[in-house]
């Protein structure tokens, strides 16, 4: 399941910021204060903008009263960022089912087009563990505009339709690696933008933007490539891009990058992601955020034989959008009507409804009541949100875009490998034990990590 990390009008009259100091808190510290200090913001030196651009503002801070979504999105440089986001995953939903098409009806492989289809995820990995150190090297900006110019001349070189299928394939992976460059420095920005529970309901509002693209996404791509077919598309990919690049150009305030360039940017990252993991909170929280989602993942890989074994083989489509709306209920629901003090205590039970609802499927249910158990599993991703502050205040600012690219890189390696080991362990078992596994397994990994969730 993909906690995923709409385009509202762009931010009028932005003024540089440029009094966001802020200092990072002992680990130690953090380790007491985490389980029982609410919501606060950040410690730095009052913006001069605007109250409603910056997103500073003071209250909501005692974790009695939640922030609201209107005031995550009354904050100009937030619908910025987050139209730009709208536009990336339009736009690289477009672009692999495009190219998952292309690739097969060039080759007749199910699996190239299978491997077509992740090839823009799969670089993650890579790039997370090579090229992390970039995202506070480089003004976030920069970092962002120029992946997006990256993608519209990818995506250009494939609409031309003058590659092979392998070919087409080699450019993906090679120009997705920088792209987890690219999240990190997006994930960094998120709290220099918005302040104590707002910037968990941003988190949430990101969140949902990639689950309503599970929901919606793949029915409008695959209607533009019934109607332009797969090459014409891709030129819709091409025009996103450059929408996104030049509204983020255009409106987005430069920040200044949050480390200085010291030595090789490959060592940096592997120093730092070391220094990362060795710190006891840092790493509880990484594997709190990894482990619980990315096992029910699992199950996820055997969904489509999971239907076909209680005879409805057309239900798959409905178990994996009732996956995506119970994510999208889940960010809502606890984003919205749950004060902060109380996301974060019920981050423990919430990680633990992951995996409860898939035992159900020993049983064999029919699709309906298979749908509502996905659904309920899927709420349960929302436990996310009861850490993300206290992620944010584990980790130093200076490497704080590293740190946003490591926990995503880890959170989107687990999930492939684990959907793939669940499609493994459907050869030779029932799908429907399958899924009763990775619940257990998910179960486990939450009663292992219960100090760092509660």
């Amino acid at each position: 399941m993909t906690p995923l990390q709409n385009a509202p009008d762009p931010a009028q009259g932005l003024v540089p910021d440029t009094a966001h100091e802020s200092t990072w808190e002992p680990a130690h510290e953090v380790a007491q204060a985490a389980t029982h200090e609410v919501a606060r913001a950040p410690a730095h030196t009052p913006s001069q903008q605007p109250a409603h651009e910056t997103g500073h503002e003071t209250g909501h801070e005692t974790g009695q009263v939640g922030a609201r979504y209107r005031e995550v999105f009354a904050v100009g440089q937030f619908r910025v960022l987050f139209a730009g986001y709208a536009l990336f995953l339009g736009g690289e939903t477009v672009k692999m089912l495009a190219l998952s098409v292309t690739v097969y009806a060039g080759t007749g492989s199910p699996l190239l087009g299978a491997l077509a289809y992740v090839a823009g995820f799969l670089p993650h990995a890579l790039g997370g563990t090579l090229l992390l150190a970039y995202a506070d090297r480089w003004p976030p900006r920069a970092v962002m505009v120029g992946y997006d110019l990256v993608r519209a001349a990818v995506a250009a070189v494939l609409a031309a339709g003058l590659l092979s299928p392998v070919a087409m394939l080699v450019l993906v992976f090679v120009a997705g690696v920088p792209g987890a460059v690219a999240s990190a420095a997006r994930g960094a920005l998120l709290p220099e933008l918005l302040d104590g529970d707002r910037y968990v309901l941003g988190r949430a509002v990101f969140s949902m933007a990639a689950g309503g693209t599970q929901v919606l996404g793949f029915a409008a791509g695959g209607m533009l490539i019934a109607v332009l077919g797969p090459y014409g598309a891709l030129w819709v990919t091409v025009v996103s891009c450059l929408l996104s690049a030049v509204l983020l150009r255009l409106r987005l305030t430069e920040r200044p990058q949050r480390a200085a360039s010291a030595g090789g940017g490959v060592r940096e990252t592997w120093r730092v992601n070391r220094e990362l993991l060795r710190r006891p909170t840092v790493r509880s929280l990484l594997l709190a955020q990894w482990l619980p989602a990315a096992l029910v993942a699992g199950a996820e890989g055997v969904l489509v034989p999971y239907a076909d074994r209680i005879g409805v083989p057309g239900a798959a489509g409905m178990l994996f959008t009732a996956v995506a709306l119970g994510m999208l209920a889940g960010d809502l629901v606890i984003g919205r009507l749950v004060a902060p003090r109380h996301r974060e205590r019920l981050a423990g039970p919430l990680a633990l409804s992951l995996g409860a609802p898939l035992l159900g499927f020993v049983l064999s249910p029919g699709p309906v009541v298979a749908a509502l158990l996905l659904a309920g599993s899927g709420f349960g991703v929302a436990y996310q949100l009861g850490l993300a502050r206290r992620f944010l205040q584990a980790v130093p600012e200076g490497n704080r875009g590293q740190a946003f690219g490591l926990a995503l890189t880890g959170t989107m390696t687990a999930q492939g490998v684990f959907a793939a080991g669940g499609g493994a362990l459907g050869e030779v078992a029932a799908p429907g034990l399958v899924v009763g596994a990775a619940g257990v397994a998910s179960l486990l990994s939450v009663l292992a990590l219960w100090r760092a969730l509660t």
